[in-house]
């Protein structure tokens, strides 16, 4: 019964993507044109902002699976989603006309804190420190996180094959009791609407995600995986995404020891300098869907296995293929 409900709902959300991309795509075309400059990975004009179809997809299809399951429409939840909405907003705005630093990232941040804030007393990631410096600490990480998935969404599929088996784990997680009702619906939904935004994406794309989707998909994995966290698997919420988090995280941290200006766009994340080494996108993309299934499968040994030695050899080997693959990105093909 439980497969078949999560069919539908990711089906549906899936459907939903499809019809309004289709519906969107000609407004795309003439008001959210992303032009190729210096910085881009795209040689010809390619409308964005597909993200819209994608977020009201899953928000749709979320509404549908909370009913379907007669799962609980909680506090924390309903913040997720407004919070996903604000972000949305901004990111659209931001694609038809780039926003400055400053509000953008102030806005960014008043959707992130929400989100925190409306978290439950009881959920805890780190219980040895006090709640008031791990929540401050959650609201840092989540601001990082949505900004990472922003810029790492930078080729054609990287966002799909990164969402895809992050989304597939945790409806996984909670079918082994580590994720509420409630939040398997959003991940079941969430990954139904990238399936779906994946026709349109794939290589050379036709469509592209834009902020209006790329900001508002980080809060709601950020969302999930601190769920999944607080469940007692910080092991498995670290594994899920650690591509993202190492490419993103180092990139910054170097580009900052030089003394650039770290909050402008830019080609020198890993699989971008791929591309300049040689790499096809369909390559990168698919060394990058490998080792995040790979991820996947280390963070689900973790949630079954209740062992501090397992989360600590699981993330070991994450790290090392992670490395790996970082440091192939950097030789020539």
């Amino acid at each position: 019964m439980w497969a078949m409900r999560g069919t539908a709902i990711a089906g549906l959300s899936a459907l939903l993507c499809v019809g309004l991309i289709v519906l969107l795509h000609p407004v795309l075309q003439r008001y959210a044109l992303a032009k190729p400059n210096a910085r881009s990975s795209h040689r010809v004009p390619t409308p964005q902002g597909g993200g819209i179809a994608v977020i009201a997809a899953t928000l749709a299809a979320s509404g549908f699976g909370i009913v379907l399951f007669a799962a609980p429409f909680t506090a924390p939840l309903a913040t997720a989603f407004a919070a996903a909405i604000v972000m949305a907003g901004v990111g659209a705005a931001d694609d038809v006309r780039p926003l400055a630093v400053t509000p953008r990232l102030l806005l960014q941040a008043l959707a992130v804190a929400a989100v925190i804030y409306a978290l439950p007393n009881a959920l805890r990631v780190a219980p040895v420190l006090p709640l008031s410096l791990e929540r401050a600490l959650l609201f840092v990480g989540g601001l990082w996180f949505v900004n990472l998935v922003n810029f790492m969404d930078g080729i054609d599929w990287m966002t799909v094959v990164e969402v895809l088996p992050i989304a597939a784990a945790l409806v996984a997680c909670g079918g082994l009791g580590a994720l509420a009702p409630e939040a398997v619906v959003v991940a079941l939904a969430l990954g139904g609407a990238m399936l779906g935004f994946a026709y349109f994406n794939r290589p050379a794309a036709k469509l592209f995600l834009g902020d209006v989707g790329s900001l508002p998909i980080g809060l709601l994995l950020g969302w999930l995986l601190v769920l999944l966290a607080g469940a007692g698997h910080l092991a498995a919420a670290l594994l899920l995404p650690l591509y993202y988090l190492a490419d993103a995280t180092l990139t910054l941290l170097r580009r900052a020891s030089r003394g650039e200006r770290i909050w402008q766009a830019h080609r020198t994340h890993y699989y971008q300098r791929a591309t300049d080494r040689g790499f096809t996108v369909s390559e990168i993309v698919g060394r990058v869907f490998g080792v995040n299934v790979v991820l996947a499968a280390l963070a689900l040994i973790t949630v079954l296995v209740d062992s501090r030695l397992i989360d600590a050899a699981a993330l070991a080997c994450g790290t090392a293929l992670v490395g790996a693959l970082l440091y192939s990105f950097t030789r020539k093909r």
